[in-house]
C-alpha cells in the first residue's frame, strides 16, 4: 500500500477583504499517496489555487490541519515552512519565473544553494538534471535565448534540483503551443514513473487523461473524484 506523503483534514481557509470574509476553502479532506499523478481542475475563483497553496506548504490553513510526510505543518515557523518546501517540494509556474540573468544550468544550480548543497555538487547535479529534461546543449544559454518550451523544461529542471518528493505544477502548459505543451506533459509523466508524486494545476480539460485521479472543485469544496481505471 502507497504511503500518504500529503493530508489535509477538514481544511478551510479564509479571507478578510474589508468588512467581509470570503470562504476559499470549505472543509476539503484529501490525501495525495506517494507516486499519485493528480490533476487538480476548476473553474477561476473556484479555490483550487488556494487548495494548491497549502497543499505546497505557501499557505496555512484558517481551520483544520495538513500533514506532509506526517508532521502537521499548522504549527511550524515560517522559517521551517520554507526549508520543508525547498527539501521536499518542487513548484513549476505557468510564467517559468527563471532569473532572466543566469543560464539554464545557473537557473536550476540555484535552489541548491539555500540547502546548503556544495559548488561542485551542484554544478554535477545541475548538468545531470539538463541531460535529463534534455538540455545539455543549451546550458549556458539564458532564459531569453530559449523557447518557451525550453524555459518550461529549465523550470521542471530548477523544481527536481533538490530531489523533491513532490512537483507542484500551476498551469505548466498554460504559455505553450499544443505541441510543446505534450512535450511537457511526457516529461511529467517520465518523473512520474521513476516515482515522483505530480500534482498539476489546471484549467486546461484536455490534460485530464494523463492524471490517475482528477479533483475538480468548485466553491471551495471537492466537487468530484475521478481514477482512471
Amino acid at each position: 500500500m502507497k504511503q500518504t506523503i500529503i493530508k489535509l483534514d477538514n481544511v478551510h481557509k479564509n479571507y478578510e477583504m474589508g468588512d467581509s470574509t470570503v470562504q476559499a476553502v470549505k472543509g476539503i479532506n484529501l490525501e495525495i499517496k506517494k507516486g499519485d499523478f493528480i490533476v487538480i481542475i476548476g473553474p477561476s475563483g473556484s479555490g483550487k489555487s488556494t487548495v494548491m497553496n497549502m497543499i505546497g506548504a505557501l499557505d496555512l490553513a484558517t481551520k483544520g490541519n495538513i500533514f506532509l510526510d506526517g508532521q502537521n505543518i499548522e504549527h511550524l515557523e515560517e522559517s521551517e515552512l520554507a526549508q520543508i518546501r525547498g527539501k521536499k517540494i518542487g513548484f513549476v509556474f505557468q510564467t517559468f519565473n527563471l532569473i532572466p540573468t543566469l543560464t539554464a544550468l545557473e537557473n536550476i544550480a540555484l535552489p541548491m544553494i539555500f540547502q546548503g548543497v556544495d559548488k561542485n555538487e551542484r554544478i554535477k547535479r545541475a548538468e545531470e538534471i539538463l541531460e535529463n529534461v534534455k538540455l545539455s546543449h543549451r546550458r549556458n544559454h539564458l532564459p531569453n535565448e530559449l523557447s518557451g518550451g525550453e524555459r518550461q523544461r529549465v523550470a521542471i529542471g530548477r523544481a527536481l534540483s533538490n530531489n523533491p518528493e513532490v512537483i507542484l505544477a500551476d498551469e505548466p502548459t498554460g504559455n505553450l503551443d499544443t505541441k510543446t505543451g505534450a512535450e511537457i506533459m511526457k516529461l511529467f509523466k517520465e518523473l512520474n514513473k521513476r516515482g515522483t508524486t505530480i500534482i498539476l494545476v489546471t484549467h486546461d480539460t484536455n490534460l485530464l487523461n494523463h492524471a490517475q485521479k482528477v479533483l475538480k472543485i468548485k466553491d471551495g469544496k471537492i466537487e468530484q473524484v475521478r481514477r482512471r481505471k
